[in-house]
């Protein structure tokens, strides 16, 4: 099993390819399809919020990886027409 501190590092590598995403591109995207990313990466950082320091890194790793997923998906189907 990996550590937890590689695992940690995957999500902030994800995080940082969103945000750049998100940054440096001035694409049109669907809003139902952005709502389901910021569902995802709110729902990642509600868990890392707990105030007991108590949080699922298999959780981080499921939202940040699905939102990750949702935003570039459509760049994949782009790229194959």
């Amino acid at each position: 099993m990996k550590s937890s501190g590689i695992r940690l590092r995957r999500v902030q590598m994800l995080a940082h390819e969103i945000m750049d995403e998100m940054n440096l591109k001035n694409e049109e995207r669907a809003c139902e399809d952005l709502n389901k990313v910021i569902d995802n990466l709110s729902r990642a950082v509600g868990d890392m919020a707990d105030p007991s320091g108590n949080f699922s890194l298999d959780y981080l790793e499921e939202k940040v990886g699905n939102a990750h997923s949702l935003l570039f998906k459509n760049k994949k189907k782009q790229v194959n027409y």
